[in-house]
């Protein structure tokens, strides 16, 4: 069985393994190798057991398996947390569970692809916790994440800069990008900053004054 490094301090980022597309094994591997804490959603189970992931938890309402217990003998020590309340996602639960453990600092994989309706709410649950946790969201394409007003990074060269808003976002300031935007609206639907570039090797900046955007690194 595949494991993951121990880490006794909440400062590397927990994972969650979502129930969407699967990864590659090199990025699952890197993702795995310093965090602290791996969750996996229970409707992903079958296929994360198939890989020989060492898990830490599982949560779910576990409406697809029967005795999970026995399914997860073989992982003791590991925790089998139920969660039947249907009002939140089981994304949702798993980031309110990790929340309360101290644990701020999440990555979330397997989250995109498949049905179309859970690619869009997970999105979306970036956005709910945007100021309780630092998520990001990866995908063998993607990285994800909310950007807080004011941020700067470095890129080489014509990186693909996606910036999706999830709700109308005023005062956006860019530099740095091939295509600049100059204290201009961004709203989903109307007008979105879709496969934008770093203009070369630097700094790109970027400020907004309100609403909610995401940031989404994109490569082929």
């Amino acid at each position: 069985m595949s494991s993951h490094h121990i880490v006794k301090d909440n400062q590397e980022p927990a994972l969650i393994i979502a129930n969407g597309e699967s990864c590659s094994m090199h990025l699952l591997n890197q993702l795995l190798e310093w965090s602290p804490v791996v969750m996996v959603l229970d409707g992903a189970l079958p296929r994360v057991l198939d890989l020989g992931i060492k898990i830490d938890i599982v949560l779910g309402d576990f409406d697809r398996a029967h005795e999970p217990e026995k399914v997860l003998a073989h992982q003791y020590p590991i925790e089998i947390i139920h969660t039947p309340n249907q009002d939140k996602t089981d994304l949702e639960k798993g980031i309110d569970l990790l929340l309360s453990r101290n644990h701020t600092a999440i990555n979330i994989v397997w989250a995109t692809g498949k049905r179309a309706d859970h690619t869009l709410n997970n999105l979306s649950t970036l956005a709910k916790y945007k100021d309780l946790a630092n998520l990001v969201m990866y995908d063998d394409y993607s990285k994800i994440f909310c950007l807080p007003k004011s941020f700067d990074k470095w890129y080489t060269a014509a990186t693909p800069i996606s910036l999706m808003p999830i709700s109308r976002v005023e005062g956006v300031v860019t530099s740095g990008l091939k295509y600049n935007l100059n204290n201009e609206f961004l709203d989903l639907g109307i007008c979105t900053s879709s496969s934008n570039e770093a203009l070369q090797d630097g700094t790109v900046k970027i400020a907004y004054q309100s609403g909610t955007l995401l940031l989404m690194e994109c490569h082929d």
